[in-house]
């Protein structure tokens, strides 16, 4: 039997085979054994045992071994076993089609006891081909605590179809930091390809945690025909086992072991090593401080402890002695709400009692209320509400150690048994219950976490807060950072429980070098427990006096406040909300920003999509309803240092939903990973609400995926601050010279928005443009002209229009045309018209008196040439005038009209006859010729004057 073995053929389509001897050397094929007929083809031993072949019976593995009887297992880590096959793809082509070449050197990587995938975003499967011979089942342990990297688990066939999977069985739900959790899926008989596929998302600049598997176990394989050995640092020491144990701590054992070997006094080994290592002299790194329990005196001291477990040497050359003991000292006070018993013990203050800590506990007076939560600030023992583990994902030597330790001030992280232990510490909180003054509100704050910490680091330390029911972290920091707070507000009413996880580095190590780094927690807060213990009492609302409780504390409806005077119910003044965790006084009443109004329950101010701007004696007023549907806004594509394709969602709430922020932003494969968790848990899934949230968003053409994957999705304005024309408000500055330069005459309404809660923002400021028609405002008298028509028929028509360009919408609509009656001629017109002919009529009546005149001094003076001329020598006339009731005896006619000069030079030429012939007239009638002569120049001279007038 040394030259030949046994197999059996393929299985025929009856299911039966022949079990067939095969020569260990070609060609030598004489005094073999005849085939025989083998066991069905479905047959299979049970766990421990293996297949005789030479008897076709199932036979106990011998100490040493192990075997799985119808499975296989994979456990050790050192390599990728054969059979399994790390495949990196990158599903984005490039700029010409061509794969990127930046993923070849990504793959999942052997750490030992486990498989680590690959932290970047590339999309790497973990491959492995089993063929089972009847229904089986496969099932492994993973940790898988970054939702920024997906992971997928599906079953092919042979023709490289997926097998039908459920969502659930598809996407691996999330691991809380630390824990191992299992998957199973049934696989049926066949050739079954098994894929493990991950990709991260690196959007953040921040590096994803990868996923951790180990213990792969495939049920329903063939016949195993062998029992396998245990490996190096593990043993079995009965027969028939279906696994091996590890060698335990300061033992080493080979392949196959049937026992562990004890370590020399001299060397050292962790949990399930293969060999001994050499014990290093004492340092200080070796030890660590504890402050000790009080004690019936009220004392306390600190202590030296050894790291355990302890693995140097103390009496060599160059050790270092654990300290002495300190010397006692005053223990601290009790945190508030417990109160001090004779044998220095702590306990909680009774119902409706308060203490500070330092003194027995009181009732509340009258009126007011306890206020319940946990305050812990003193550090002598743990909370008995509060627990300290430490886990590490590649051994358990640490799992009995403390994580942290109280240090009087203080809790600390503990030494742990290796530099990438997780140190755990957890807080239990049952529920939240608002005090009966806030028990009528309908904000979104249940409660809140505050913890002032300090992180002390000399390599790549970091600090995880998270809440376990959520499965997911909160927030966490890296490196060394300085002492500062962190409050975390809960907005929904459910148990939970808190956890500090502090790893000092990832990179397992057998040497301790980072023992000195630690997280520094100084005291934690918790407000609105349920069944918490009071350190304080508040003032509450009061039943009127005429009731029968008078004096009882009741909830005050939503939106009202304590009164300081009266402790009575007052309604908060309009357009102003509350505070979340303050109504006493209307103080706690805060008014609204600009532009905005407080909801009915004064909980939270919004803008009700109306506006008004008063500018240069003109009111503007803006109808912004039909902008109050929720927008999105897709940014992108961009791509990570990989090449990986991702765009930015943003889902905008601006206004209107009476005060509900109505964007919602929610992380798909979260949602998936979680629905198979209870109603507590679903509570948790990552959905956001806000009034504008974002989400990272992966194309499903881009990695593969059935769908586009969302992830990262936060709130970016869940407090409105107000709306106004300025670019300032509140410390908040709109930044127009990020936009185009607005040319119109309506100004741009800025909306701000606050993310902060408690103090949390990271100083990042988002600037969102919204050009729209609808944002015009609404159109008044002041937006348009009128034009009158030409009169015709008798009628006018009015017709109104725009100004250009329109720059209004909805409001006061433009008045119909309009037509009034008229005349041709106009009233200027005519008015022109009757003064030319009065101007007229007065010419001619003018003309028609001065000539008149001028023809009555015509005839006087013809008169004087004629009474002149009889005696040839003109007669003294006392006057040209006519005497009073006189007539003009004849009319004179002229041949032709002499002109007024003419006739003034025939005046001046006359010669008197006296003087023609030389006779000596008479003086006194010369005398009275001459005033004659002059009286008729001067009555002439005044006639032309007058017509020259």
């Amino acid at each position: 039997m040394n030259y030949y073995y046994y197999e059996y053929t393929e299985c025929d389509s009856a299911g039966s085979r022949w079990r067939v001897a095969i020569p260990h050397n070609l060609g030598t094929c004489s005094a073999l054994p005849t085939p025989t007929r083998g066991t069905d083809c479905s047959f299979s031993c049970a766990a421990g045992e293996f297949l005789e072949m030479s008897t076709q019976q199932c036979t106990p593995c011998a100490a040493g071994s192990y075997s799985l009887g119808s499975g296989v297992r994979f456990d050790q880590w050192d390599t990728i076993p054969a059979g399994f096959t790390s495949l990196a793809t990158y599903m984005d082509p490039g700029p010409s089609g061509e794969e990127s070449q930046a993923c070849n050197s990504s793959s999942w990587t052997p750490q030992g006891v486990y498989l680590e995938s690959s932290r970047d975003e590339c999309t790497v499967s973990l491959v492995y081909a089993v063929h089972l011979e009847k229904q089986g089942s496969v099932s492994f342990s993973y940790q898988y605590p970054d939702n920024n990297i997906f992971l997928e688990f599906y079953v092919q066939n042979e023709q490289c179809q997926e097998m039908a999977q459920t969502d659930d069985q598809k996407w691996i739900k999330l691991t809380t930091n630390g824990e191992w959790d299992t998957h199973t899926v049934n696989l049926k008989s066949g050739t079954n390809i098994l894929y493990w596929r991950t990709t991260g998302v690196l959007v953040g600049g921040k590096m994803v945690k990868p996923v951790l598997l180990r213990n792969i176990q495939i049920e329903g394989v063939a016949y195993t025909s062998e029992c396998f050995p245990c490996r190096p640092g593990w043993f079995s020491s009965a027969p028939g086992s279906s696994s091996c144990q590890p060698c335990p701590r300061n033992t080493s054992s080979n392949k196959g072991a049937t026992s562990c070997t004890p370590c020399p006094d001299t060397q050292y080994s962790h949990e399930g090593w293969s060999q001994c290592k050499e014990r290093p002299p004492c340092s200080e790194k070796d030890y660590f401080q504890i402050h000790t329990a009080c004690d019936s005196e009220g004392k306390t001291q600190v202590m030296y402890r050894w790291v355990e477990p302890r693995i140097c040497e103390e009496n060599v050359t160059g050790a270092v002695a654990l300290p002495p003991t300190g010397e006692r000292e005053a223990c601290p006070p009790c945190n508030p709400g417990y109160y001090n018993t004779n044998d220095s013990t702590c306990f909680p203050c009774p119902p409706g009692t308060h203490s500070d800590g330092t003194s027995v506990c009181e009732e509340c007076p009258a009126g007011t209320e306890p206020v319940l939560g946990y305050e812990y600030k003193w550090w002598n023992v743990l909370p008995s509400n509060m627990k300290t583990s430490c886990f590490n994902v590649g051994n358990s030597k640490c799992d009995d150690m403390n994580g942290w330790e109280v240090a009087g001030d203080h809790i600390r992280s503990g030494a742990g048994g290796s530099d990438n232990d997780y140190l755990i510490l957890n807080l239990h909180v049952p529920g939240f219950k608002l005090p009966t003054s806030l028990a009528g509100m309908t904000g979104s704050e249940f409660g809140r976490i505050t913890f002032v910490f300090e992180t002390i680091c000399s390599a790549d330390c970091e600090l995880y807060f998270m809440m376990v029911k959520s499965t997911t972290v909160v927030e966490s920091w890296e490196g060394s950072k300085e002492r500062q707070s962190y409050t975390h507000i809960m907005t929904r009413n459910a148990s939970v429980s808190y956890t500090w996880a502090f790893q000092r580095t990832n990179q397992a190590q057998d040497v301790r070098r980072y023992i000195s780094d630690v997280v520094i927690l100084y005291s934690v807060s918790v407000t609105n427990v349920q069944d918490g213990v009071a350190s304080a009492c508040r003032a509450c609302a009061l039943l009127s006096q005429s009731s029968q409780r008078s004096g009882s504390c009741i909830p005050c409806p939503a939106g009202f406040y304590i009164d300081r005077d009266t402790n009575r119910c007052q309604e908060c003044p309009p357009n102003t909300y509350l505070s979340g965790h303050h109504t006493y006084g209307e103080d706690a009443c805060l008014p609204c920003g600009p532009g905005s109004k407080s909801n009915k329950e004064h909980s939270r101010c919004y803008s009700d999509c109306s506006f008004s701007h008063t500018e240069n004696n003109r009111t503007l007023t803006f109808d912004l309803s039909s902008l109050s549907t929720v927008a999105s806004l897709t940014i992108g594509p961009s791509f990570t240092s990989k090449g990986t394709k991702y765009l930015h969602v943003f889902n905008v709430s601006l206004c209107g939903h009476q005060g509900k922020m109505a964007a919602v932003c929610t992380d798909n494969v979260t949602d998936i990973a979680n629905k198979d968790m209870g109603s507590d848990s679903t509570q948790f899934v990552n959905s956001v609400d806000s009034f504008i949230c974002q989400s990272t968003i992966i194309p499903a053409d881009g990695r593969g995926f059935r769908m586009a994957l969302a992830s990262q999705s936060i709130s970016l304005a869940d407090t409105f601050v107000g709306a106004t024309v300025d670019s300032d408000l509140d410390g908040i500055n709109a930044r127009p010279e990020l936009f185009s330069d607005n040319s119109k005459s309506i100004p741009d309404i800025n909306f701000f928005y606050s993310a902060c809660p408690a103090g949390t923002c990271d100083g990042c400021t988002f600037h969102f443009l919204w050009e729209s028609g609808s944002a015009c405002p609404r159109c008044t008298q002041d937006d348009y002209h009128q034009i009158e028509g030409a009169c015709k028929g008798g009628a006018q028509e009015t017709l109104s229009v725009w100004n250009e360009p329109k720059l209004c919408i909805k409001g006061m609509s433009l008045p119909a045309k309009s037509s009034a009656p008229c005349e041709a001629i106009a009233l200027w017109l005519k008015a022109g018209v009757g003064g030319g002919a009065f101007l007229a009529v007065l010419l001619v009546s003018l003309t028609c008196y001065f000539w008149k005149k001028n023809k009555r001094l015509e005839y006087k003076y013809s008169r004087l040439v004629m009474s002149a001329n009889k005696d040839c020598e003109l007669p003294v006339a006392d006057s040209c005038a006519l005497a009073e009731g006189e007539e003009p005896e004849d009319d004179v006619v002229y041949s032709h009209k002499p002109s007024l000069l003419g006739k003034l030079r025939a005046i001046a030429n006359k010669v008197h006859p006296s003087l023609r012939d030389g006779s000596g007239g008479n003086d006194e009638k010369e005398e009275g010729r001459k005033e004659g002569r002059k009286e008729g120049e001067r009555e002439i001279e005044r006639e032309r004057r007058s017509e020259s007038w």
